[in-house]
């Protein structure tokens, strides 16, 4: 600019430049390149101070100087350890609150705090503190992505999935990484891409984790398994799944959604069972499950209401259509904004058998349109009708 404007580099400088600027910039002034000199447009303070070439105690004190200015950034933190102590608490709230809350207005939420969680990795912190930040970046997009699948957005949740594991590598943190996976073979599995769910779920076991991701990660192989037909392998992975309780030593980093409570282990028992043919013994896992959910301290409607599309189905398995429909009356009661793509699935799933078992009685019929009337009235049926925008 000095040259541009055939003047002295100080001459750019007012006082209150002088004062703000270090004592080694300072100096820098009084050994600057000549007017006749070269000058490259993309000068450093680096290159000054070699075209300068001081020597002795003045070099020493510089490369002092420039220590210390560097020191100074390095030290700089654009988040402190509290901040991120109440960023891993709202994460923990999300998840929490996911479990009984309009899935809609918590994916705002949700999304609020990752764009929030990622404007701070753009700035300056520790390593340690990059690495937090990346902890949480992973389990929000972990919840958007579930959110996303039970929105019926499956692609829009693979992305959020990818994102996640990716923060999960950066993080380095083997418990996210797991539930990432699982996370991901939830996905897979309502895809139905059921190799897919299963060599996730897999994946997932080969971390060293903590809580009850493991109990999840079986429990849900064992989904695919039988999806499959594969009656064996089903429910081995189900007796894994047992194995992983009885080795839990710790409770979940985050919990919620991101926990396998005792309720949906057997929620899942009883989706194998039936699939794989057991009616009888899916029927004593739903009832099982839906006793253990009355002494949790927050019911999960959605893990409730598949609790109860499975004792219906098992009804349906011995030709009662009145005991199905007694099943079902809690979950057709759910109000719209409470009717997740899984619930609305494994429903359209029970009507088909309904056509099947039922001859076209009066009680099936009923049932039948009521289901539909359920289905059609849905988050997941709206989003789908609605004009496509951006994912977030």
């Amino acid at each position: 600019m000095a040259d541009a404007m055939s003047c002295r580099v100080d001459d750019l400088l007012d006082l209150e430049d002088r004062h703000a600027l270090p004592e080694a910039d300072l100096r820098l002034l009084t050994h600057r390149p000549t007017a006749t000199e070269p000058t490259s447009p993309t000068a450093t303070l680096s290159s000054l101070v070699i075209s300068s070439e001081p020597t002795g105690r003045d070099l020493v004190r510089l490369a002092a100087d420039e220590s210390a200015t560097w020191a100074q950034w390095a030290e700089a933190s654009n988040v402190g350890d509290i901040a991120l102590e109440q960023l891993m608490a709202e994460t923990r709230t999300l998840a929490m609150d996911y479990l009984t809350s309009d899935p809609v207005l918590l994916f705002g939420r949700t999304r609020t705090l990752r764009d929030r969680v990622f404007a701070l990795l753009e700035g300056h912190q520790y390593p340690r503190q990059s690495a937090d930040l990346y902890l949480a970046a992973g389990y929000l997009c972990g919840l958007l992505a579930w959110m996303s699948s039970d929105l019926g957005q499956l692609h829009d949740a693979d992305t959020q999935g990818r994102t996640a594991w990716l923060c999960a590598e950066l993080a380095g943190h083997d418990d996210l990484r797991a539930w990432v996976l699982s996370t991901r073979s939830k996905v897979a599995f309502w895809d139905r891409r059921f190799r897919e769910a299963i060599n996730f779920a897999r994946r997932g076991t080969a971390y060293r984790t903590r809580g009850t991701v493991a109990v999840m990660l079986a429990c849900q192989e064992a989904d695919a398994w039988s999806e499959l037909g594969a009656q064996e392998e089903a429910l081995a992975a189900l007796a894994r799944a047992e194995e992983a309780r009885a080795k839990q030593t710790s409770e979940d980093d985050i919990g919620g959604i991101f926990a396998c409570q005792p309720a949906r282990q057997e929620n899942y028992a009883a989706a194998v069972q039936l699939r794989v043919g057991h009616p009888a013994d899916a029927l004593r896992a739903a009832d099982t499950a839906l006793a253990l959910l009355n002494v949790q301290p927050v019911r999960a409607y959605g893990t409730e209401a598949q609790i109860h599309i499975s004792q219906a189905a098992a009804h349906l398995a011995t030709g009662e259509v009145d005991g199905a429909r007694e099943a079902l009356a809690p979950v057709l009661a759910l109000p719209p904004d409470h009717r997740l793509a899984p619930v609305a699935h494994r429903l359209g799933e029970l009507c088909s058998g309904l056509g099947r078992s039922s001859a076209g009685s009066r009680s099936a019929v009923g049932l039948r349109q009521a289901i539909e009337a359920f289905c059609v009235d849905s988050p997941p049926r709206h989003a789908a009708l609605s004009p496509r925008e951006g994912s977030a």
